[in-house]
């Protein structure tokens, strides 16, 4: 076999728990492990990578990666980690959602090569459409006590007295139909081990007591560790929302500005888990790192990684440009070459106007673009001023104040930046 996959999510920090017998049992021959992933969005967001890291190390370890899409399981909803149930999904929204998903995934995965080990994406929702309720509570459901349900962290704890809703039949069967799955991959691909996050250790454990019951043969359980910041936030959430693969979603520029902005303690972890730079490298740059703190390679080089192993190199250094926009050292053009998205994402919470298409047309004043118009700054004095003292730039040229701003100054026809001194900014948007 390749690499000791065991031994490298130990040192990256990516192993929680693992059933005894595991790393002997992967050390043997190639083997085949699975990871689930919930198909209600057409994007993967950054709380799903540990898991595709995972099978990323695995594949690179010479065993075979299964990636499994949950549309049945996604139609009942996990009780694990949630308080809620999920909203269900149409068929023809979980096979969009595949596709979205396998897109993303190839980034990480092999599924085109010819090799033994090359990547297989499956759906649960192939074997389980079939299967009728009768069918399942006497073949599979006989199998496994209330007892032993009843007895797993995610049940207990949404069945816990201060839980504010109980937990409905289509939850609590939940465990079965991921065991189920678990079982469906022993017997007809050989999969041995399934992995996944710290929390879903109960709905593995499920699989593999099937796979002894029914199946008469050994099933694995490994978990990663659930991702935390070290300042208590959740990890992957911005107050916008999720941090996205899909650049639709979460421009590449925000993307790679959430890696930038992560502290130093996070960096340190993260770049283990989200990085293939082996050990030597990681200790160099660590070491770097704190010799010097207040240059950040640490986060610099995880934001380029990631951001260029999701996106691109082009991406990456589009948004290397955006970020540098807000720090100066930049040009009218750069500002131009922006896309829209990444302008408004640069520009984020700057106090912006509105300004009519026929005023630039005919050649807007910089005093009206200062005060009368936008209010930008307080007076027409204060404007004149601030001109005189050649403090003003329009996107990011010096100006003076017999300058007009005209339709040549637009960025993507929308937008043009006002700025006094180094820091202070204000967007008019052109309707």
């Amino acid at each position: 076999m390749g690499l000791d996959f065991v031994e490298e999510l130990k040192w990256r920090g990516m192993l929680h728990d693992a059933m005894p017998g595991t790393r002997e049992h992967l050390l043997e021959e190639m083997r085949s492990a699975y990871v689930g992933i919930d198909p209600t969005a057409d994007s993967l967001h950054i709380g799903h990578l540990v898991g595709v890291m995972m099978l990323r190390h695995f594949q690179l370890a010479g065993h075979k990666p299964f990636a499994l899409v949950g549309g049945a399981t996604g139609m009942i909803g996990d009780p694990s980690g949630k308080s809620t149930e999920r909203n269900l999904l149409d068929e023809a929204t979980l096979r969009h959602n595949q596709e979205a998903l396998k897109k993303q995934l190839s980034k990480f995965l092999d599924f085109e090569s010819n090799t033994e080990n090359a990547a297989v994406l499956v759906n649960n929702y192939d074997w389980m459409k079939d299967f009728s309720f009768l069918d399942f509570i006497r073949d599979i459901g006989k199998h496994i006590t209330v007892n032993y349900m009843m007895a797993k962290d995610s049940v207990k704890k949404r069945l816990s007295a201060d839980a504010k809703e109980g937990m409905s039949f289509t939850e609590f069967t939940y465990q079965l139909v991921q065991g189920y799955d678990f079982l469906y991959l022993y017997q007809k691909y050989g999969c041995t081990l399934q992995m996944g996050g710290s929390d879903q250790w109960g709905n593995i454990t499920t699989g593999t007591e099937l796979i002894r019951r029914i199946g008469s043969g050994k099933g694995f359980a490994m978990t990663c560790p659930l991702i935390t910041k070290a300042d208590g936030t959740k990890f992957g959430k911005t107050e916008s929302g999720n941090v996205w693969l899909d650049p639709k979603r979460t421009s590449p520029y925000r993307f790679y500005q959430y890696w930038l902005n992560t502290s130093d303690e996070d960096a340190e972890k993260y770049i283990k888990i989200f990085t293939f730079l082996g050990k030597d490298d990681i200790a160099a740059l660590v070491e770097t790192h704190q010799s010097a703190p207040h240059l950040r390679e640490l986060q610099k080089r995880l934001a380029e990684e990631i951001t260029v192993m999701v996106h691109s190199r082009e991406d990456y250094e589009n948004a290397l440009k955006a970020s540098e926009i807000l720090f100066g050292k930049s040009t009218s053009e750069d500002l131009k070459k922006l896309d829209e998205t990444t302008f408004l994402d640069v520009f984020e919470g700057v106090p912006q106007a509105a300004v009519s298409r026929s005023d630039i047309e005919t050649g807007l004043d910089m005093i009206g673009a200062l005060s009368a118009k936008t209010g930008f700054l307080s007076s027409n004095g204060e404007a004149r001023r601030e001109l005189k003292q050649n403090s003003i730039s329009v996107n990011k040229e010096k100006v003076a104040e017999n300058y007009e701003i005209t339709t040549t100054d637009l960025i993507n026809d929308t937008f043009v930046l006002l700025q006094r001194g180094k820091k202070k900014y204000f967007v008019l948007v052109i309707e």
